[in-house]
């Protein structure tokens, strides 16, 4: 419909853009059908790998969890989809763009601000947006054009890549009501998840996953695979309350099997290779870097900063964790690497322990003195 609507405002020629991100739709089909409405051209373009090296990868290393929940599997997309408009865009000499988001959502920013970014003299259009229709009034639109509409398969809406599953309206708009299974693709219900245990060891360099169960496998391989064994295991649903950017408060359903498998894994090795005060500060970091990015500031200058900290403290989160999923609860249960700071003879209650408790004590004393002045402070100002 947006074809047909930009064609007739504008009396312009449209060319459209698919970027596949994983997403396991007709892609051909889309195509199709887009020069059947009167597109004169269609770009299709496969973006998987540099999606998981260039977006994904970096949202591991940082922990990204938006409200500590959401692995923006969708946020992370949107700015790699608005950088293939605008290379597209200047390759065809178009004088604009146009993308399909309400005015609800949080997409219209991530889009609008990248595309801007990297291309200022480009007008943005938001067809959906101008309108302000409702479905009822865009099917009507569609019928009066003889814009031929496939019947909806679900009550859902459904937004996929390969790092997660959106699933939205319908039943779920009510915070109360369990989401139906029939929400569900990726993630098995419990009672049909294995009865055994499944045990997957995943092998990080500076950060990044390389490895399953010693075996080395391409990006694409390794998510999809953590995310059928996950999934498969009844692991990776989110369901939770939402601030969008706009200020909405949303109730959000998600599917992240792999996404909540290696941020699980990666923060654990973390742990065990960096120090109290790099983790406290990287929490506050990688806070930060999540809301930058489900804010669509993926180009902002603050982002490289933060970037260019977390890259830093990558260089020794090397090795392996082992992972224990079983029906719907995952956990650590081994790790290991060669920079880890855990010195078992300085831990260990047992007769070998290397450190000396008599040192305890000189330690408690300083540590507590500020605290212990100030009682003592606030112990006489209640007598006078």
């Amino acid at each position: 419909m947006c074809i047909r609507w930009l064609k007739e405002k504008f009396m312009a020629d449209i060319i459209t853009v698919t970027v596949d991100v994983g997403q396991k739709e007709d892609l051909e089909e889309i195509g199709k059908r887009a020069k059947e409405i009167g597109a004169i051209k269609h770009y299709l373009i496969d973006a998987k790998e540099e999606f998981v090296r260039n977006y994904v990868f970096p949202s591991i290393k940082a922990n990204a969890l938006y409200e500590s929940k959401y692995p923006l599997s969708t946020a992370l997309s949107r700015p790699l989809i608005a950088s293939k408009l605008v290379e597209v865009a200047e390759k065809e000499g178009a004088f604009a763009v146009a993308h399909g988001c309400t005015g609800k959502g949080n997409d219209q920013v991530r889009f609008e601000v990248t595309i801007k970014s990297l291309n200022p003299k480009l007008k943005v259009m938001a067809p959906a947006r101008e309108w302000n229709l409702s479905r009822d009034q865009e099917m009507n639109y569609a019928k009066e054009h003889g814009i031929k509409i496939e019947p909806k398969k679900s009550v859902f809406s459904i937004d996929q890549n390969l790092w997660g599953r959106s699933i939205e309206s319908g039943p779920i708009e009510d915070p109360e009501v369990e989401p139906p299974l029939e929400a569900f693709e990726w993630v098995k219900p419990l009672n049909q998840a294995p009865e055994e245990a499944i045990y997957v060891n995943i092998g990080f360099e500076k950060g990044i996953p390389i490895t399953i169960d010693g075996e080395e496998k391409k990006p694409i391989e390794l998510i999809s695979y953590l995310n059928q064994i996950a999934g498969m295991s009844g692991v990776g649903i989110i369901d939770h309350m939402e601030d969008r950017l706009v200020g909405i408060k949303s109730r959000e359903v998600y599917e992240c099997p792999a996404a909540l498998c290696l941020i699980e894994a990666h923060k654990d090795l973390e742990k065990l290779v960096l120090t109290r005060h790099e983790l406290f500060f990287k929490d506050i970091v990688d806070s930060q870097w999540a809301w930058l990015v489900y804010s669509g500031l993926w180009l902002d200058p603050l982002k490289k900063d933060l970037d260019a900290f977390i890259d830093s403290t990558q260089e020794r989160v090397s090795g392996n964790v082992r992972i224990k999923l079983y029906k719907g609860n995952y956990r650590v249960v081994g790790r290991s690497s060669p920079y880890s700071l855990y010195d078992m003879n300085l831990a260990t209650y047992g007769i070998s322990s290397k450190f000396d408790q008599s040192s305890a004590q000189g330690f408690i004393d300083l540590w507590g003195l500020p605290t212990r002045v100030a009682h003592s402070m606030l112990s006489k100002m209640k007598k006078e």
